[in-house]
């Protein structure tokens, strides 16, 4: 019985073990990619980044349907410009980064959605905002893997000035030329992975399988390693999760992978060693004299 309601679903239908091919793909590229804006204290920049793509995903739209490729490469543009004219504003008036990319965040969620209702139906404007991980076909398999693929190869390469960055970005500047590489290039992959998010689970929650997953590995582990490595199995886990809620519950599958995300997270909020509850009963007494 529970072999059945947990294997049947990925054995009998193909749309199925789609999803899950690319759940690991996202848990694979988009999570340490996560880990790194988490640790970098950039986790509501990821959000604002996340919906940035979206005028350039509805502009492709507008122009071209639901095409994989036009969406792609206008989500991908839209989410650099975005990310380069938020830090221009900072950078040339008395405004910080994080008011800058609020208010483009605004701009952009608006500009996306009143470009998508333009042309097209409530179905599309469901599908561009929440994803549809259950209809992913071989094109948009393969774009996901590709980018899982350069984010792996580019996470290998920045390793060492990233993990630098993320705790003394000043004294990286000063000895490496390397800060500048490491500073842009990260945050071109972020928005890589937000656009592999996008066609998955839409530009509403194509960041929670960034930030959750990491937040919750963070709770548990101190080492970047192993938190690198737990945060993808718990991403992968959620995701197995998330499928098989939406099938025997009948609900949509990327609100219910991000929901269980969510229960992963508020458990090890509560339990973990550096949770609230974890926290108080690993407290150890102070030596008396």
């Amino acid at each position: 019985m529970i072999a059945e309601i947990l294997f049947s679903p990925f054995a009998d239908f193909e749309f199925m073990r789609r999803a899950l091919a690319g759940c690991l793909a996202l848990a694979l590229g988009a999570t340490p990619v996560g880990v790194f804006l988490l640790l970098r204290r950039m986790s509501l920049m990821g959000d604002a980044m996340a919906h940035a793509i979206l005028p350039g995903a509805a502009l492709g739209y507008l122009a071209f349907g639901l095409s994989l490729g036009a969406m792609t490469v206008g989500g991908i543009i839209a989410g650099i410009v975005v990310a380069l004219a938020a830090g221009l504003v900072a950078r040339s008036s008395i405004l910080k980064e994080d008011a800058s990319l609020a208010a483009f965040y605004l701009l952009s969620i608006a500009t996306g959605v009143m470009i998508v209702s333009l042309r097209g139906r409530n179905l599309d404007l469901l599908h561009v905002l929440f994803g549809s991980v259950l209809a992913l076909d071989d094109a948009s398999l393969l774009l996901i893997s590709a980018i899982t693929t350069t984010t792996l190869v580019a996470l290998a390469l920045l390793y060492r000035p990233l993990v630098l960055e993320c705790f003394d970005a000043a004294f990286l500047r000063g000895v490496s030329a390397a800060s500048p590489i490491a500073h842009y290039g990260f945050l071109v992959l972020v928005v890589l992975n937000l656009v592999a998010g996008f066609h998955a689970l839409g530009t509403l929650m194509a960041v929670g399988i960034m930030i959750l997953p990491s937040a919750a590995a963070r709770l548990w582990v101190k080492r970047l390693p192993t938190m690198l490595g737990l945060a993808v199995v718990i991403a992968f886990a959620s995701g197995i999760g998330g499928l098989l809620a939406s099938f025997h519950a009948d609900v949509p599958a990327g609100p219910a992978i991000i929901l269980v995300t969510g229960i992963v997270y508020v458990i090890s909020l509560i339990l973990a060693p550096g949770g609230m509850l974890g926290a108080r009963l690993d407290r150890r007494p102070h030596l008396e004299s």
